[in-house]
């Protein structure tokens, strides 16, 4: 559905994921970065962080700028080339992010991700929780594909839909795809000059998915297509989403500050809401945690399910697998993702924290399901 309504500024969110395309971030004549734009965006992300707004980045351009430095611009790269472009690039690329956000006075983190670890519950639950530790202590994490391992079978293919995955890993609340178009036009404007913007999505329709075209830029994989896929995969997880074209300098402040024309997406729930939704309804039940009634009291409390309150664990399961929570009656609390095998959650069932590492020879989790991966029944 297309509509007319006010759009949001981006101080209004709690956490925001910003994808930059390769084509804002490298010169195509010159295969050099635009480091002065950088420079800029820099200074967005300081100022959207100053407003207690958690701020991730996925950013494209390693493989643009390591075929340059290999000597392999003008042609279509062969995989073994890509890879190697994308391991010569992504040092230069994490190098110029570093240094442009430490002169905000920020800390980056790379990280680089496979479809498997979005994909994978327990390699889910690892990078999902890398990032939450990043973002509490103020860093700005920096994401893209490992393109230098990714296979064709193997990968998101580009990076629209890898910020909107990230956008639901770590639960954002909004996503902002810079790019070097403004938004969704009713048929691609460089093929007809009759289309007409479409500044409001409140529904992703098939009339809304024939709109998009399907070539991306000259150093981009993606086009309008995957824009469209990533705000399906995002709006479903709680977050609104913006297109909006970056080339000009300071383009979050603009978006922010309703300068530029953007289409924004509406969420379709919030990101608390769509991942509960997801740990009720959609995941094989591997497990089952007996807990006490001092623990059921706690979870009703809203509180994490530790070891010391679990009386029995039953089933075979891996870290990450769907369980069953049920009180000492038999009847169901709740349901969550368990955060260890059942080997070593049979181990320090009914034991303290403090006795954990101990048991199983090292540290480990406070919590046998954290209440952010957890979801009780009414």
């Amino acid at each position: 559905m297309i509509g007319q309504t006010m759009a949001p500024k981006l101080t209004d969110f709690r956490r925001v994921v910003i994808k930059v395309g390769s084509s804002l971030l490298v010169d195509s004549a010159t295969g050099k970065l635009r480091t002065g734009w950088l420079a800029a965006l820099a200074e967005d992300v300081s100022a959207l962080a100053s407003e207690e707004c958690s701020v991730l980045v996925v950013s494209s351009g390693a493989i643009a700028l390591g075929r340059y430095t290999l000597g392999l611009p003008g042609r279509t790269l062969k995989l073994e080339e890509a890879q190697a472009a994308a391991a010569v690039g992504q040092v230069a690329l994490s190098g110029a992010w570093s240094q442009s956000l430490e002169k905000v006075g920020l800390t980056t983190a790379q990280i680089l991700l496979t479809l498997s670890d979005t994909e994978e519950r327990r390699r889910y639950l690892n990078a999902r929780a890398t990032l939450a530790t990043l973002l509490d202590h103020a860093a700005i994490p920096v994401i893209n594909e490992n393109d230098t391992v990714a296979t064709s079978e193997i990968r998101y293919g580009d990076n629209d839909r890898l910020a909107a995955r990230v956008a639901a890993m770590i639960g954002a609340d909004c996503l902002v795809l810079l790019s070097d178009v403004d938004g969704l036009y009713t048929t691609p404007p460089a093929s007809n000059p009759e289309a007409e913007f479409v500044p409001h999505v409140s529904e992703i329709t098939p009339v809304i998915e024939a709109m998009a075209g399907a070539e991306g830029s000259g150093l981009s994989r993606g086009g309008m297509r995957t824009k469209i896929e990533a705000a399906k995969i995002a709006t479903a997880a709680g977050a609104a989403m913006a297109i909006v074209n970056g080339h000009e300098l300071h383009p979050i402040r603009a978006l922010n500050e309703g300068v530029s024309r953007a289409t924004w997406f509406d969420a379709r729930a919030t990101p608390a809401s769509a991942r509960k939704a997801w740990i009720a309804s959609h995941l094989e039940i591997c497990g089952k945690l007996v807990v006490d009634d001092g623990a059921a009291r706690a979870l009703k409390n809203g509180k994490s399910l530790l070891a010391a309150g679990v009386a029995a664990v039953t089933g075979g399961f891996s870290r990450g697998d769907a369980v069953v929570i049920v009180d000492s009656a038999g009847r169901e609390q709740g349901r969550g993702l368990v955060g260890y095998d059942s080997a070593d959650a049979q181990a320090i069932a009914g034991r303290r924290s403090g006795e954990i590492e101990g048991i199983l020879g090292y540290p480990g989790r406070a919590a046998l399901i954290h209440r952010d991966d957890m979801v009780l029944r009414d």
